[in-house]
Parts: structure tokens; C-alpha cells; sequence
């Protein structure tokens, strides 16, 4: 069973930084696309960034953009997550997501195969 490993989250005051990671047990994503996703208490999962397979395109959320970078480095089987100006809204657990379906940067969880267990980011005011 191939699984997704998230580390780097954690507390941050609002306007700090994080760097979240994901790293596949197995090389078997590397031509597919891989995302992060976020869900808070009462809120359905949302895309936060997602990165093509080969890394040279990528999608955000739109409350998220110009405040994030995803990128992914193919040999590591490791895709990052690297957010700014955090804000107490961006509190939620974010997930890693991997495609087993489309190479392209796709934004719906249904594209998504595989999950990782969620890291917790709390932003404090």
C-alpha cells in the first residue's frame, strides 16, 4: 500500500510562514499530478495548490494565491507546500493528495486517489 507522509505543520502567528512536505512511500506518482488540500471544522475539503506531473504547471485557490508555492521534486518523490502571510482563516488540517487518473494540475478531489493522514496548521491572531 503506498502511502503519502506530511510533515511541517504546526502554530504560527498570522503573517509567518510554513513549509509543508509530502513524501510518497514509493515512486508511483511521479507522472501524475499531486495537490495539497486543507479542510477545516465545518468545512469541506478544499484545494489549496496542485502540480502537474512534471512540475511546470500549477493551480491555486484563489484565496490562496501570491501567499503559496507548490513544487515537487520528482526524484524524491516529494512535493512541498510553502505559504506566507498566513492569516487565522488558513487554520485547517491540509492534506497531500496524489492522481493515479490525470497528469495535469487538476483541482477537484475526485481526481485524487490517494491521501495522506493531514497536518494541522493553526494560524493565531
Amino acid at each position: 500500500q503506498v502511502r503519502l507522509v506530511e510533515s511541517g505543520g504546526g502554530l504560527v502567528q498570522a503573517g509567518g510562514s510554513l513549509r509543508l512536505s509530502c513524501t510518497a512511500s514509493e515512486r508511483s506518482f511521479d507522472a501524475y499530478a499531486m495537490a495539497w488540500f486543507r479542510q477545516a471544522p465545518g468545512k469541506e475539503r478544499e484545494i489549496v495548490a496542485a502540480v502537474s506531473w512534471s512540475g511546470d504547471s500549477t493551480n491555486y485557490a484563489d484565496s490562496m494565491k501570491g501567499r503559496v508555492a507548490i513544487s515537487r521534486n520528482s526524484g524524491e518523490s516529494t512535493v512541498y507546500l510553502r505559504m506566507y502571510n498566513l492569516k487565522p482563516e488558513d487554520t485547517a488540517v491540509y492534506y497531500c493528495a496524489a492522481s493515479t487518473i490525470t497528469g495535469t494540475a487538476a483541482t477537484q478531489t475526485g481526481f485524487y486517489t490517494h491521501w495522506g493522514q493531514g497536518t494541522q496548521v493553526t494560524v493565531s491572531s
